[in-house]
């Protein structure tokens, strides 16, 4: 259908007629896209442009400001809310066997608080008396490795390296700087755990809340989501939820056998420092799939310095657990949580550590599995419906 009525006159053609210069090019431009418009009118404006932009910088530092404030509290919420998932599965395990939802959580606390008391009385007063004698003997360690048996039967030119690697760490330990640094870091560590007492009440009244309303807030935030997507919604967020759970507690699981697995191991070998070396163990398996390695390499330079047929009989014993762990016990343990690649859960474990330290260690795969679920079950969906 024509834009002008038959017999009627274009603009365009009527401002050739006259010409003028003007009317044609008012009448032939295109009209301004409206969406722009707003864009326009501010360039035209640069004095309210640069007002607007400043306050928009100085609004962003002051949230940020904000935010870094209220960073301690922001964790203390992340892991309660970790936490709560975390005992969620042995929470509803007990109401499957008829236990109040109240009980229940009552129960797991209980459990909780018994062995957090046996850590306090049984295992921290030998760990603290371990670090000092850990820092009294290393001097008299290093000063008599080369009167050990093994050191005699090595190469001269050995010899002469491994003396002089010693004496450069002798000269490090008993210089006043690294003094003064393991005092500030005791000192720092004494501080922390005093602070971690305060700490871990928040955090304790946290995931009893988040624990005993986490079907109340799984329910509002299905509300949030249209009808029609709410059933998916539910059943992605419980698998997150449970893929969750099952890897905090296989985490936490594996490292406690590990660690007394290594505890066992220096008691029967007759290692020094057995219970400061099972505290060791339980941080560092906290590192999925690569903890246990590290740890190996570490246990067995530790044990050197006692006696190389003892560090030879710990690598040896700690690698046959480590092959039992990963065939045998890790599959059955971690048999709720998502296969997450190696290089992934390396990238998580070290970003984790450097954002929230062994916390961030603990809860890098249960967030790579929840990141790993979405993209599998929602972005890549979407993306292949696109042709």
């Amino acid at each position: 259908m024509d834009a002008n009525p038959p017999g009627a006159v274009d603009p365009v053609d009527e401002a050739h007629h006259h010409d003028d210069p003007a009317l044609i090019d008012v009448m032939a431009a295109p009209e301004r896209p409206k969406r722009f418009a707003g864009v326009l009118a501010a360039l035209d404006r640069p004095l309210v442009l640069g007002f607007v932009t400043t306050l928009g910088v100085l609004g962003a530092l002051v949230l940020g400001s904000a935010l870094g404030s209220i960073s301690t509290i922001l964790v203390y919420i992340v892991l309660a809310m970790f936490l709560a998932l975390g005992l969620d599965p042995i929470v509803r395990m007990l109401e499957r066997h008829r236990v109040k939802r109240g009980g229940a959580i009552a129960i797991v606390f209980g459990a909780f608080a018994l062995l957090f008391a046996a850590f306090l009385i049984w295992v921290l007063p030998p760990v603290v008396a371990q670090i000092g004698e850990f820092i009294v003997a290393i001097p008299a360690t290093i000063a008599g490795v080369p009167e050990t048996a093994w050191f005699q039967s090595l190469d001269g030119d050995v010899q002469v390296a491994i003396l002089a690697a010693l004496e450069e760490l002798a000269q490090w330990v008993s210089s006043p700087s690294t003094l003064g640094a393991l005092g500030g870091g005791l000192l720092a560590v004494g501080v922390a755990f005093v602070s971690g007492i305060s700490a871990s009440f928040i955090v304790v009244a946290l995931t009893l809340y988040f624990l005993s309303s986490l079907s109340s807030m799984k329910k509002a935030f299905y509300a949030l989501a249209p009808a029609r997507n709410r059933a998916r919604l539910e059943n992605l967020t419980e698998r997150i939820t449970a893929s969750v759970g099952g890897a905090l507690i296989g985490s936490v699981t594996l490292s406690s056998l590990n660690a007394a697995v290594v505890f066992l191991l220096h008691i029967l070998i007759d290692l020094p420092f057995p219970a400061l070396m099972a505290v060791i163990a339980f941080v560092i398996t906290l590192i999925p799939l690569f903890g246990s390695v590290i740890f190996l390499v570490l246990g067995t330079g530790v044990a050197l310095f006692t006696s190389p047929t003892q560090a030879l009989i710990f690598f040896v014993a700690y690698l046959v657990y480590i092959q039992l762990e990963s065939y045998v016990i890790s599959p059955r343990v971690m048999n709720k949580a998502i296969a997450i690649p190696a290089a992934l859960v390396l990238i998580g474990a070290m970003v984790g550590g450097a954002l929230m330290g062994v916390i961030g260690v603990l809860v890098a795969l249960p967030v790579m599995a929840s990141i790993l679920l979405i993209i599998r079950e929602v972005v890549v969906p979407k993306q292949d419906l696109k042709v």
